[in-house]
């Protein structure tokens, strides 16, 4: 056996050493603070130790009413001057108003002048001229911190919306401002501090469910365990056990929603459709609608029937795939380390998940601050170019363009490595991409090597090789990196090509037209058949590549050549063997779903008593069916993986082999006869 593709390894190495490389340079460069701590506009950090700032850890908004900025929504920079303060305002207050309180109480501008750039003795400014030196706010309204930030204290009261109790208000400027215009002015933010509100409600729930989910999660990878265990011995029974069981878990869920739909008759507002009431940050209001249940309700009925109706037009094909899965329980009870290595899979994908994602806030966080002009109006010709904080006040621009402020944007350079940021963060996600596809493509190889050697072992089990998954392992890395990289390469191209139309989509549009729509989603379209038509053709390549160790273009030939001329077994076996592990995961997750459901919504008092008290129990419920179905998924892909190797093996044994003494079929007795009656192998071996 000799190495296959080494050119792509070769390259392969290389971009990893480079990866490396570009990891080093943006830990030398990068800052992590610049992402925990809010900034102020010139550059400083709220609440960083051994700064002036250190007791002042929250960021204020001078006004406010000028954060309408799209780019509120990626980094929280409105187009007005911004400090860091200790606290928050708790009161209406104008400068017109502290200064006549001024002359009465000195108390009230000691409180107001927090809230200023630099202390001043006393408000002898004017406003005007306050305004235009920006040194201080001319209003201030009571607020609350909120991602380290001043945000308006909105409150409804009898479905008025109200600041501080005030629905009318002094904007500092002699105008007469409502609850209701603040709110519009900060929409964008306000979406912020509705998202951050409920993210505290599901932090909260995770707090309270945690060792739950954890049970749930174990729970399910026992049951995982057991259903691949039975499966060596009752495949057919735990076959229709799977399908009793979705199709009982679905016909709760129907009866479930009828219940639900059936409560909710004469409540007021229940018969309002998802469209009257628009989109909410608060999902449970869409649970309070008849609409919801009963969509919820069809989709379940036409979910029940879809696979009552597999379950009858695939009755006698469904006979093989049972002998497939008792062909595979017996390779993996000779394999039982084939269980363990989804573990380490998990294990590598969570390096290159950390690494791409530590390496991508050093990236953003390199360089030094740089400050954009901003006018409130977005009407200066020189917005968005650079400015010096220190002097802005003093050049043509100020006077260009007035209330234009020179307020922190980002953290950037003029050297060289500053200016290909953007470009070392593509490589970052490539390179990621490429990385994740390459983890996958080698588990998929050493269990097919693992499973290929089983297979074409004459004498089960004395001709099976000791340690097989890891012989299979040390093989593919040593001879066969190359070629998975090489697959993988293909797929992370697809995958990358993929984002940046997403991206495109993103940024274009409110610019785009039906046209150029229909052709985006054309395209989309396009590139996910192509992302599913290389992902079946390289888990087959895989397998060849196991088996006869060739490269990855003429073992993905082979693996197609192959697949063709054996169309009907593709089409009677495997892809019916892999409905049969779809319903076992559903079966899995559905199982500690219901359990969960219970659990949660205090159904279960008798038996167990659940966390009380939960915000959005549906959290950890989605959290508890998700992991369970991706525990399921860890365990019945190396069941597919086994089935899809045997099955490639099945074909070539048919090609290569006559049934004679010289050629002996190396299928199984079993399979052999349960394919006989199919008609798809010949019906005795050769004397």
């Amino acid at each position: 056996m000799s190495c296959t593709d080494v050119l792509c390894c070769i390259i392969f190495i290389l971009f990893i050493i480079a990866y490396i490389l570009l990891g080093l340079v943006a830990w030398v460069h990068g800052d992590p603070r610049r992402v925990a701590y809010p900034t102020d506009s010139k550059g400083h950090f709220c609440g960083q130790k051994g700064t002036p700032n250190e007791n002042k850890t929250i960021l204020f908004y001078f006004n406010l009413f000028s954060c309408t900025s799209p780019s509120v929504v990626v980094n929280l920079q409105c187009p007005t001057t911004q400090i860091c303060v200790s606290k928050c305002p708790e009161k209406f207050l104008t400068y017109m108003e502290i200064q006549f309180m001024y002359r009465t109480n000195k108390h009230y501008w000691m409180y107001y002048s927090q809230f200023c750039k630099s202390p001043f003795v006393k408000p002898a400014k004017t406003v005007t001229q306050v305004l235009l030196d920006d040194d201080c706010p001319i209003a201030i309204f009571p607020s609350k911190p909120f991602l380290q930030r001043c945000f308006p204290d909105f409150t409804t009261k009898n479905g008025t919306l109200t600041v501080g109790n005030k629905t009318i208000f002094e904007d500092g400027s002699g105008k007469k401002r409502n609850a209701i215009e603040l709110r519009r002015a900060a929409n964008r933010v306000n979406k912020i501090l509705d998202a951050r509100a409920i993210g505290m409600k599901v932090f909260e729930d995770y707090a309270t469910t945690w060792y739950w989910i954890l049970i749930g999660l174990t729970i399910a990878m026992l049951l995982s365990w057991l259903f691949v265990i039975l499966l060596r011995f009752t495949a057919g029974f735990l076959f229709w056990v799977f399908m009793v069981g979705v199709i009982g878990i679905i016909g709760y869920g129907i009866w479930h929603c009828y219940q639900e739909h059936s409560n909710l008759q004469g409540r007021p507002n229940s018969h309002l459709t998802i469209y009257d009431i628009g989109f909410q940050t608060d999902i449970s209001m869409y649970f309070q609608l008849k609409q919801t249940w009963f969509a919820f309700m069809i989709i379940l009925c036409l979910l029940e029937v879809f696979i009552i109706l597999m379950l009858i037009f695939l009755r006698e094909r469904i006979r093989i795939s049972i002998a497939l899965l008792k062909e595979g329980s017996k390779a993996i009870g000779y394999l039982p380390t084939t269980l363990i290595y989804p573990v380490l899979t998990f294990i590598f994908l969570s390096i290159c998940i950390a690494y791409w994602a530590v390496t991508a806030i050093y990236l953003a966080t390199s360089g030094v601050p740089i400050y954009k002009v901003i006018s409130p109006e977005r009407t200066c010709k020189h917005e968005n170019t650079t400015c010096n904080p220190e002097i802005f006040n003093t050049t043509e621009i100020a006077r260009v363009c007035p209330g234009a402020q020179c307020n922190f944007a980002f953290y950037g350079g003029k050297s060289l490595y500053h200016q290909y940021v953007p470009t070392f963060q593509m490589f970052n996600l490539f390179v990621f991409l490429w990385l994740i596809n390459f983890i996958i493509a080698l588990g998929q190889c050493a269990l097919a090597g693992a499973f290929a050697s089983y297979y074409w072992a004459l004498k089960k089990p004395d001709d099976i090789p000791q340690y097989p998954v890891f012989t299979a392992f040390g093989r593919a890395i040593r001879y066969h990196t190359g070629s998975l990289a090489f697959g993988s390469l293909i797929l992370a191209l697809i995958q990358m090509f993929k984002l940046v139309l997403e991206y495109l989509d993103h940024r274009l549009k409110e610019a785009q037209n039906n046209i150029s729509k229909f052709l985006q989603c054309c395209l989309k379209c396009c590139f996910w058949c192509l992302e599913k038509m290389v992902k079946f053709f390289n888990r087959n390549a895989y397998v060849m590549i196991a088996i006869y160790g060739k490269n990855f273009c003429r073992s993905a030939r082979d693996a197609f050549n192959l697949l063709m001329r054996n169309v009907l077994k593709v089409a009677v076996m495997d892809k019916v063997t892999d409905f049969v592990l779809i319903l076992g995961k559903i079966l899995v997750a559905g199982c500690i779903g219901v359990l969960a459901f219970l659990l949660f919504t205090h159904r279960l008092p008798v038996m167990i008593e659940g966390p009380t008290s939960l915000n959005y129990y549906w959290v950890p419920l989605l959290t508890v069916i998700i992991g369970s179905y991706l525990v399921a998924h860890g365990f019945f892909s190396v069941y597919a993986m086994c089935i899809d190797t045997i099955f490639i093996c099945f074909c070539e044994d048919l090609e290569r082999n006559d049934g004679s003494r010289e050629k002996p079929y190396f299928i199984a007795p079993t399979l052999h006869g349960t394919l006989n009656k199919m008609q798809l192998v010949p019906l005795k071996q050769k004397e």
